[in-house]
């Protein structure tokens, strides 16, 4: 593998700030002449139905302890300048996703699949965290292990194998970095499907979600707030505020959330707090710099699951139809159940606590060079502690008939500057309009992790145990700097009106400087080392709109992650290899009645070679091939106006090849978290009644899943249900309130028990789903 570099990142940071200074604060005299002329508008060509779409104008404005939480770091996708968007449709492919293209094209513009879940659809369907939407789209499962929370699945990939963006920026891989996050303060969930290095760099072989805070907008000034309460003394509060000030050409937005979830299981409670504000500030026609500022904050007191007990010993406790098979690590179990007496039971000590305290910093400006040519550019800081003080392992040992409790520690000092800066060029060439994007970004990574030494354990009951206390806790540390360059290129060209050829290409460098040291401070052996990589990934494809509405795509794409697990892990005498997956999709989109229906297929094939994957215990093999092939099917219709009909399902074929070791073969098997089938689909009816009344059904469906590669344990199908009804309270009896929205629900309906996800490097103990909940929320916009 060649080594490739760009720039060093810090002399690259320190250009760029100069620059982004240069710009916004000392204009020459000559280019504030050229900054009065406008900003060319960015095409957005919305496919049109027998009647014209009308356009909305757009607010312009021990192995696994490790593995657990470590880093890397890809850089930040700028936003997009799309002064406006096109009319709402029912599955949102009208809108713009950042995460999915630097070249402002819509989702259904785009050659992939992908999916925007809007503020108004998280609302409506009480998506509360970052894991409820993931839950509402199509092939995605999410799982909210304290270790790895926001873990997701999709496409027969998990983990860190899909990067999390925030604002289009990756912080390291989910499974070391991503947090619980409430939904409150967001503008958007987008999902890429798919390998998406493209955009989001090393990590995105199964693709990427991004959070997209809530922007500025110009205009007069918007406020909202809400409120709710749920059977389990949970409590969520959320205010925001946006639009223009009297300073001409300063818009702002401010939000502010609060919220205190509590667990099903005893003394378990998640509360959060996320602060954000963003100021934009339209200097001319030509030029607009922009700040944002975001305090996140979450504290937990953990549920590490439930832990797999043998069908023999629970007798007339045992449960069916939550997980079933066999399980052998400390002990042989046998047939394994979920023990009755343990849905609610916390074996974490009392003493136990998650925390993360995150802040982010970012700004920019975007200006126009020339009548087809503009610049943006965007510099950020990013900083991160966290902890983890657990007792993680609860494995019943059926030689004494108790559960083996072990414990875990381990903290997080993060640091990452980086800049991304875009050079979009719109051109005619031979008579074809093309759009080119050139980015060069950089990043730097400063990373501390204190960890445990030692590990204290002990055995409890299994039925009301004695929980203690953590004990005696010996630390060690390991350091990770990270340096990471990309030059990419990005081109849309319009063969046609309605034919387009569309790809890029990344160039990538990830440099890797790594020290550890043991519990007297003394630097272990092979250490301090350096490593570097370099990864080139892209993507080709088309979009052809055979009819108004109807568009057909196809592409071939490229995606690098860490076969090794974890780039922050790596030990001295393991190869850093930067593996490439790559996928073949294709598939059609459709907006047709006036907007009132909308359907989208899609079909792809995705290998991925060289995997390292978690054998079922503590430790980590080597598979060689990792393929996956499905089908995904979403529609919506709003037959007539009072009843609006939802639905999708997704099919994927996920395996293993050659994946043979010492002692036995996974090949064949499937992936831990991977159901072959995932379905999705809602109802609701709206009563136009002097108080508008509405109400809905929404279900899903999850196929069988295992735990470990090894496939012994499977977490049994399921189908779970919510129903809601809101009312829409007129303005007369708010007088000063433009929209009040007053909404019962009923989550898990059926009261079903199921297991939602299982971590292959604690196969040990299960996170079973929450029971029957209601909620009742009140929602204010003025």
């Amino acid at each position: 593998m060649s080594s490739i570099r760009i720039a060093r990142p810090r002399r690259f940071l320190l250009a760029s700030a100069a620059l982004t200074s240069l710009v916004t604060i000392d204009m020459p005299a000559a280019l504030a002449q050229q900054l009065r002329e406008p900003l060319p508008a960015v095409e957005v060509s919305a496919p049109q139905s027998r009647k014209q779409v009308k356009q909305a104008g757009r607010d312009a404005a021990s192995a696994r302890r490790a593995a657990a939480r470590r880093a890397v770091v890809a850089p930040a996708a700028s936003k997009p300048v799309v002064p406006n968007a096109a009319a709402p449709t029912p599955l949102n492919t009208n809108a713009v996703a950042e995460s999915a293209s630097r070249l402002g094209l819509t989702v259904r513009q785009t050659p992939a699949t992908v999916e925007v879940i809007s503020a108004e659809t998280i609302r409506e369907q009480g998506y509360r965290t970052v894991s409820d939407v993931a839950q509402g789209s199509v092939g995605v499962i999410a799982g909210d292990n304290p270790s790895e929370p926001s873990a997701f699945s999709m496409r027969g990939f998990t983990n860190s194998q899909i990067n999390t963006l925030y604002n289009g920026i990756k912080i390291g891989p989910q499974n070391m970095t991503s947090r619980i996050m409430d939904t409150a303060n967001l503008e958007a969930v987008e999902i890429l499907k798919g390998p998406a290095s493209l955009i989001s760099g090393e990590g995105a072989a199964g693709g990427a979600i991004n959070l997209v805070t809530k922007q500025p907008h110009t205009g007069p000034i918007r406020n909202e707030a809400d409120f709710s309460w749920d059977s389990l003394n949970s409590f969520r509060t959320y205010y925001g505020s946006g639009g223009s000030t009297n300073v001409q050409g300063l818009d702002y937005r401010f939000d502010v959330s609060r919220s205190s979830l509590n667990g099903f299981a005893d003394d378990t409670n998640t509360k959060t707090l996320d602060v954000s504000g963003q100021l934009n500030y339209r200097i001319s026609d030509s030029l607009k710099v922009w700040g944002a500022i975001e305090y996140r904050e979450d504290r937990s007191k953990a549920y590490w699951g439930a832990p797999l007990v043998p069908v023999a010993f629970s007798g007339s406790h045992a449960t069916s139809g939550i997980v079933s098979g066999s399980y052998f690590n400390r002990t042989d179990l046998g047939a394994i159940t979920i023990d009755d007496r343990t849905f609610s039971t916390n074996y974490n000590v009392l003493d136990n606590r998650n925390v993360a305290q995150e802040v982010w910093l970012r700004g920019g400006f975007e200006l126009k060079l020339a009548p087809d040519l503009t610049l943006k550019s965007q510099a950020y800081a990013y900083g991160a502690e966290r902890s983890w003080f657990n007792n993680e392992i609860e494995a019943f040992d059926s030689a004494n008939n108790q559960v083996y409790r072990e414990r875990f520690y381990v903290a997080h000092s993060q640091r990452l500057v980086g800049n991304i800066t875009d050079l979009v060029w719109d051109a005619n060439i031979a008579g074809f309009d093309n759009r080119m994007v050139t980015t060069l970004s950089s990043s730097y990574l400063d990373f501390v992790r204190p960890g445990a030494a030692n590990f204290p354990n002990d055995l409890v009951s299994l039925v009301d145990p004695v929980r203690g206390f953590y004990g005696d806790l010996a630390t060690r540390q390991q350091t990770a700097r990270i340096d990471n360059e990309a030059l990419s290129f990005e081109d849309r060209l319009k063969l046609t009106r309605t034919f387009s050829l569309i790809g890029g290409l990344r160039v990538e460098h990830i440099g890797l400087d790594r020290n550890s040291t043991d519990v007297n401070g003394l630097v272990n052996a092979g250490f301090p080392f350096t490593k570097d990589g370099a990864p080139v990934t892209g993507r080709i494809g088309y979009t052809w709109e055979a009819a108004p509405g109807l568009t057909f795509f196809s592409q071939y794409a490229t995606g690098a992650d860490v076969s090794a697990n974890n780039i922050f892990l790596l030990s001295p005498t393991q190869p850093l290899d930067l593996t490439t997956a790559r996928t073949y999709e294709t598939g059609v989109k459709h907006v047709l009645w006036d907007n009132r229906a909308e359907w989208s297929f899609s079909a792809y094939d995705i290998l991925r070679k060289n995997v390292y994957a978690a054998a079922g215990g503590q430790t980590l093999n080597i598979a060689g091939r990792q393929e996956s092939k499905g089908l995904e099917l979403a529609g919506s219709i709003r037959p007539i106006e009072p009843l609006k009909l939802w639905g999708n399902i997704a099919y994927v074929d996920a395996r293993y090849a050659d994946y043979d070791f010492a002692g036995g073969s996974f090949s064949g098997n499937t992936p831990p978290n991977v159901p072959r089938v995932v379905a999705n689909a809602g109802a609701s009816w709206r009563f136009f009644t002097p108080w508008p009344v509405e109400v809905g059904i929404t279900g899903r469906h999850v196929g069988d899943r295992h735990n470990t590669d090894a496939n012994t344990v499977t977490m049994n199908a399921y189908t779970v249900g919510d129903v809601y009804a809101f009312v829409d309270i007129p303005r007369m009896v708010f007088d000063t309130v433009d929209q009040a929205r007053l909404t019962f629900r009923v989550r898990n309906f059926t009261d079903k028990r199921y297991a939602i996800w299982g971590d292959p490097f604690y196969p040990d103990q299960i996170l079973l789903g929450a029971p029957r909940t209601y909620e009742i929320s009140v929602a204010f916009k003025w």
